[in-house]
């Protein structure tokens, strides 16, 4: 008779557990869907009349220093600065020019790709500590805010002037 109610139980157990699971589900996939890269449409968005918005990617954003970067070298060789436009992301190619918008509070500014990161979970961007505390971007005290990240494409003049011959 005991064991037929520790089947039970255990059923029961299991029962709940696979409940439990399908609710959480959902949660699971939208916080490991935070990061997302998707091409701009047609429609180009032209910046300051200089760039091109070609991609645009969302997530979280942090900011980094001199202290938390263990030293002053940086992935793509040139001396990290605290205070210069400057950021770190996997994926780009160094010396690519980015728009970084905080969705917290709707500021953006123009960066430099010149390092690599970040290396933590659910982050896209790690931005020089300067901008984080810049007007611009203002999410020092925050740390880690969510943010959108477009990668930028300079139109040059001599393409035009090739276009128009």
């Amino acid at each position: 008779m005991q064991s037929s109610n520790a089947f039970y139980l255990n059923y029961k157990q299991n029962k709940m557990t696979i409940r439990i699971l399908m609710l959480l589900f959902p949660l699971i996939c939208v916080s490991c869907a935070n990061s997302s890269l998707t091409s701009t449409s047609s429609e180009e968005e032209l910046i300051n009349g200089k760039y091109k918005v070609v991609k645009t990617e969302t997530g979280k954003m942090s900011w980094y220093s001199v202290k938390t970067n263990y030293g002053t070298a940086t992935a793509s060789g040139e001396k990290f600065c605290n205070f210069k436009p400057t950021a770190a992301h996997k994926k780009l190619k160094m010396g690519t020019m980015v728009r970084v918008t905080n969705l917290k509070n709707g500021k953006s500014s123009i960066l430099r790709i010149n390092d690599r990161g970040p290396y933590k979970p659910g982050r896209i961007i790690d931005v020089a500590v300067g901008m984080s505390k810049n007007e611009k971007l203002a999410f020092y005290k925050d740390g880690v805010v969510p943010c959108k990240v477009e990668v930028l494409e300079e139109i040059s003049e001599d393409n035009n002037d090739l276009e128009e011959s």
